[in-house]
């Protein structure tokens, strides 16, 4: 491996309630490792990171921490222990360092939390946003992070991701938020059927690598199928009279079973995925919603200030915006959920909402999931009008028989916002509002309700942080900006960056801006200098791309490391060095592009 590793599990076995949830599990993180933890819901990542972090310890195995190392742990709920911000942030230093209060303000005030806060009644993002300072104050060695993007704002996630780009230390992070691990991640690691696969290369890679390993996996159980037919046709025939030398034979094939059952297990995880649809209610209006100058105070807060906008039968319109800025109080006025204080709203004629809340208020706590998805009468469904068993619905969304009474409390954030999704999804709709729907989903089932959202032909709005999920999906975003303004653009989220007006910073605290210089004679077009670079941008960049594939490749073989480790670190060390210069292109490619049509407008 490329460094020594700074944290490393060895034939680790857990098991709950008598049913192993890890078997055998070894693999590592060494400095400078920057890695993706991923699995479906269910899996035991998490379980599996707080195995690694020491908050439980495992049957049978060995965890290495390096003598003297640091290890931070955020938990994918985290709980304050003190009565302030400030207090509870300070507990991630070291204990010697814990009067060194100014590195606890510093973040802080990046992060824009006041110190002296109460912990209590914080908000969800308020409660993130606190975690990650305390996780990252004590710069520790290693860095062990739960879905940190969860409740955080786009602002906030940008930061997390420049933050994480700069550290030296290990790092292990769940995420459901693609984006953001295509951002950070250089490594894989890969749980499934409690067995962790690794790979010498980031998010990015992991679709192909997973479809890759299912297709190896059934072509696996094509031949074991064969194979055993033969073996039960020669068992059939022939154990009885040669029963003593053929014994071995037998206990092949017990084997052979053995290994079919597992290349089995792996391919019917690979069909295992919930089963989204929705389906659309009548036809609405063309006309949806019609904002005209709608205005919206709290107190001395602007919230909205003259926002106008027409929504059609179709659109599917995202809403961004820093945590706060009131996204949500412009979602509920569009909707006619709340008034204006100014200006009109009108909704077009025969709409058929349905609302899915980020706060999940709409589900009981103290209800179970049967009686949640039939409102208490009977064990029925009724989906789209047609009844269905409460059990097999229930199994569409990846809940098993014996969950069918347990209740909501006792579910995690991702099995609620499923239990959410199957009682929205069973009415029918043609107006769909989504607060926040991908919070805690795994990427299979945000898969399938990007795919069903897709197929859905009514009108969508929805509330989201996740890019990626926002550049699928929407053909519009709504921007509030926190001062009262909102601003509608064409496009995903990435469509969003590339319009948007540049806003000048603020200076920093103690600093003074210097004095704009005069402003230079504008050019017609790229240099000659800068033409050539961008000709010839591609062809490196394609370069690049094909070296990274190939020592990606080769890193991937596990036995590489044993047949000969020094080429397997010149291989690491030149993959970190070729993916810098790919990104360094890139960005250099971006920017010449972006100069090129500059140029080209103001000409």
């Amino acid at each position: 491996m490329a460094s020594p590793p700074l944290l490393s599990l060895r034939d680790v076995r857990l098991t709950f309630g008598g049913t192993p949830l890890f078997e055998g599990v070894t693999t590592w993180v060494g400095r400078g490792d920057k890695t993706c933890l991923v699995g479906r819901n269910g899996s035991g990542k998490s379980t599996l990171l707080k195995v690694m972090a020491g908050e439980i310890l495992a049957d049978t195995g060995e965890m290495f921490v390096q003598p003297g190392a640091r290890v931070a742990y955020l938990p994918q709920d985290p709980t304050p222990d003190a009565d302030t911000v400030g207090a509870y942030v300070a507990g991630g230093l070291p204990p010697d360092e814990r009067d060194q209060t100014y590195r606890v303000e510093a973040l802080l005030a990046e992060l824009g939390v006041d110190p002296d806060r109460p912990t209590s009644g914080m908000s969800g993002g308020e409660s993130r946003r606190a975690a990650i300072a305390r996780a990252l104050v004590g710069e520790p060695d290693a860095l062990l992070l739960d879905e940190p993007t969860n409740h955080l704002d786009l602002p906030a996630i940008l930061w997390l991701e420049d933050r994480l780009k700069s550290y030296n230390g290990a790092l292990v992070v769940i995420s459901h938020d693609r984006r953001f691990l295509d951002s950070v991640s250089k490594q894989t690691l890969w749980l499934e059927q409690g067995l962790v696969r690794r790979a010498e290369f980031g998010f990015a890679g992991f679709a192909a690598w997973q479809e890759e390993t299912y297709a190896a996996a059934e072509a696996e159980l094509e031949r074991m199928d064969n194979l055993l037919r033969r073996e039960l046709h020669w068992l059939a025939r022939g154990v009885t009279a040669r029963r003593k030398r053929n014994m071995g034979r037998l206990r092949a094939l017990n084997g052979l079973r053995q290994d079919r059952a597992q290349s089995f297990a792996l391919r019917q995880d690979a069909d295992r995925r919930a089963l989204l649809a929705v389906e659309s209610g009548d036809l609405s209006g063309r006309l949806v919603i019609e904002a005209a100058g709608i205005g919206k105070s709290f107190g001395d807060k602007r919230v909205i200030d003259g926002f106008s906008t027409r929504i059609l039968r179709g659109d599917r319109v995202g809403l961004i915006g820093p945590n706060g800025a009131g996204k949500t109080t412009l979602l509920r006025l569009l909707t006619g959920d709340l008034p204006p204080d100014e200006g009109s709203i009108r909704l077009g004629t025969n709409l058929e909402p349905a609302y899915f809340d980020q706060r999940r208020d709409r589900l009981d706590p103290d209800r179970s999931v049967w009686d949640t998805l039939t409102d208490g009468r009977g064990d029925n469904v009724w989906v789209h009008g047609t009844p269905r068993h409460v059990v097999g619905y229930m199994k569409d969304f990846l809940f098993s028989e014996n969950q069918a009474r347990t209740p909501v409390r006792a579910l995690s954030g991702g099995e609620r916002n499923r239990l959410l999704l199957a009682k929205l999804l069973a009415k029918p709709s043609n107006l769909l509002i989504l607060d926040e729907p991908t919070n805690d989903l795994d990427m299979d089932t945000l898969d399938l309700l990007e795919e069903m959202l897709a197929d859905y032909d009514g009108t969508l709005l929805v509330v989201s942080h996740d890019r990626d999920f926002l550049d699928r999906l929407v053909t519009s975003v709504i921007a509030v900006e926190g001062d009262g303004s909102a601003c509608e653009y064409a496009g995903g989220y990435s469509d969003y960056l590339a319009q948007r007006p540049v806003k000048v910073a603020d200076a920093p605290r103690g600093e003074t801006r210097a004095e704009p210089a005069a402003r230079p004679k504008v050019q017609a077009k790229l240099g000659y200098k800068d033409q050539r670079e961008l000709d010839e941008l591609p062809a490196r960049l394609e370069k690049l791309a094909g070296e990274i594939a190939r020592l990606e490749a080769e890193l991937a073989d596990p036995s590489l490391y044993e047949r000969d480790p020094g080429r397997f670190d010149a291989a690491a060390a030149r993959l970190d060095q070729a993916r810098g210069e790919l990104e360094r292109a890139e960005e250099r490619w971006l920017e010449l592009e972006s100069l090129k049509e500059d140029l080209a407008g103001r000409a």
